[in-house]
């Protein structure tokens, strides 16, 4: 019955879950060291989508910072 229902609402579920664990670090450690880790975790997911997508990790790298890996 309870995985039922979490699989019915999968979305809110690890939205709730989300919102938990970046509720409870910014409890641990302050808001700009959250703030520094949400950027690092977009960071690592952008460039791996790109990899997983088959791009090359220098042209990834050339479009977050221009000019500094070509």
């Amino acid at each position: 019955m309870l995985w039922e229902l979490l699989w019915e609402h999968k979305g809110k579920a690890l939205g709730v879950l989300a919102g938990l664990l970046f509720g409870c670090i910014y409890l641990v450690v302050g808001f700009w060291n959250t703030l520094v880790f949400i950027v690092f975790v977009g960071t690592g997911y952008y460039i791996g989508r790109k990899l997983d997508q088959k791009e090359d990790l220098r042209d990834i790298l050339d479009k977050i910072l221009p000019g500094k890996f070509k």
